[in-house]
């Protein structure tokens, strides 16, 4: 799929896949305009990283690109998700949608699948490249991401409020983990790099156990 000079919008983690998915769209010459992300049902917290919705919107704030929001439960997650996408449609000419999946086919079956609902088409920069590439090219453009959540049992909690640096990366790749964390080892929040106006600092708070992972909760530095 060609995306050059076209407008589109970023369906936004806060993570590192969707923050590289997105600069690699740009790069490619094409505009964003929106960036859409899902949260849970009181609206407070991103479904998928736990980022606060201050720490979100702050994001998007850098990054010059209004943010739009769906709040739902996993019960309810592709209706919300689809409506989301039905208000795009209404409101705005976007058409094309940037994804951040690198290589999980259930996963990218999934936005095909509910893209096809609606006039939607999907485009995933990332899609089925290098896993250890993508994170060197994430790291030398000058991305800073500090891990937010890690699966329990897996990875320990120290590793929470890191910067992913290489040698972060050669760390985690010798408790023979994958570093790139693509299927739900760990999920970061990215806080500055090449398309981010400024960087966007963080207090480390409390780690909380939840739904077998341990999250590091953070507020936005006065």
């Amino acid at each position: 799929m060609e995306i050059n000079i076209k407008p589109f919008f970023c369906s936004w983690s806060g993570g590192k896949d969707s923050c590289l998915s997105l600069y690699r769209a740009i790069k490619r010459g094409a505009k964003p305009e929106l960036l859409f992300t899902m949260f849970t049902e009181n609206g407070i917290r991103s479904r998928s990283h736990g980022l606060h919705i201050n720490l979100v919107q702050a994001q998007a704030k850098s990054l010059n690109i209004p943010l739009m929001i769906r709040s739902a439960s996993w019960n309810n997650y592709e209706a919300a998700f689809i409506d989301g996408l039905n208000t795009i449609e209404k409101n705005t000419d976007l058409r094309i949608g940037v994804f951040g999946d690198i290589d999980l086919e259930d996963n990218r079956k999934w936005v095909v699948d509910t893209c096809k609902k609606t006039s939607i088409e999907p485009y995933h920069p990332i899609w089925q490249e290098d896993r250890k590439k993508l994170l060197t090219e994430f790291v030398e453009s000058g991305f800073k991401a500090i891990i937010v959540a890690v699966k329990d049992g897996l990875m320990d909690k120290d590793f929470l409020g890191k910067i992913l640096d290489n040698n972060l990366i050669r760390e985690i790749e010798e408790l023979n983990i994958d570093a790139c964390g693509e299927e739900g080892e760990f999920h970061t929040v990215v806080t500055d790099g090449p398309i981010f106006s400024y960087p966007i600092d963080v207090e480390l708070k409390d780690k909380v156990l939840l739904d077998g992972y341990w999250f590091i909760d953070m507020s936005l530095s006065e």
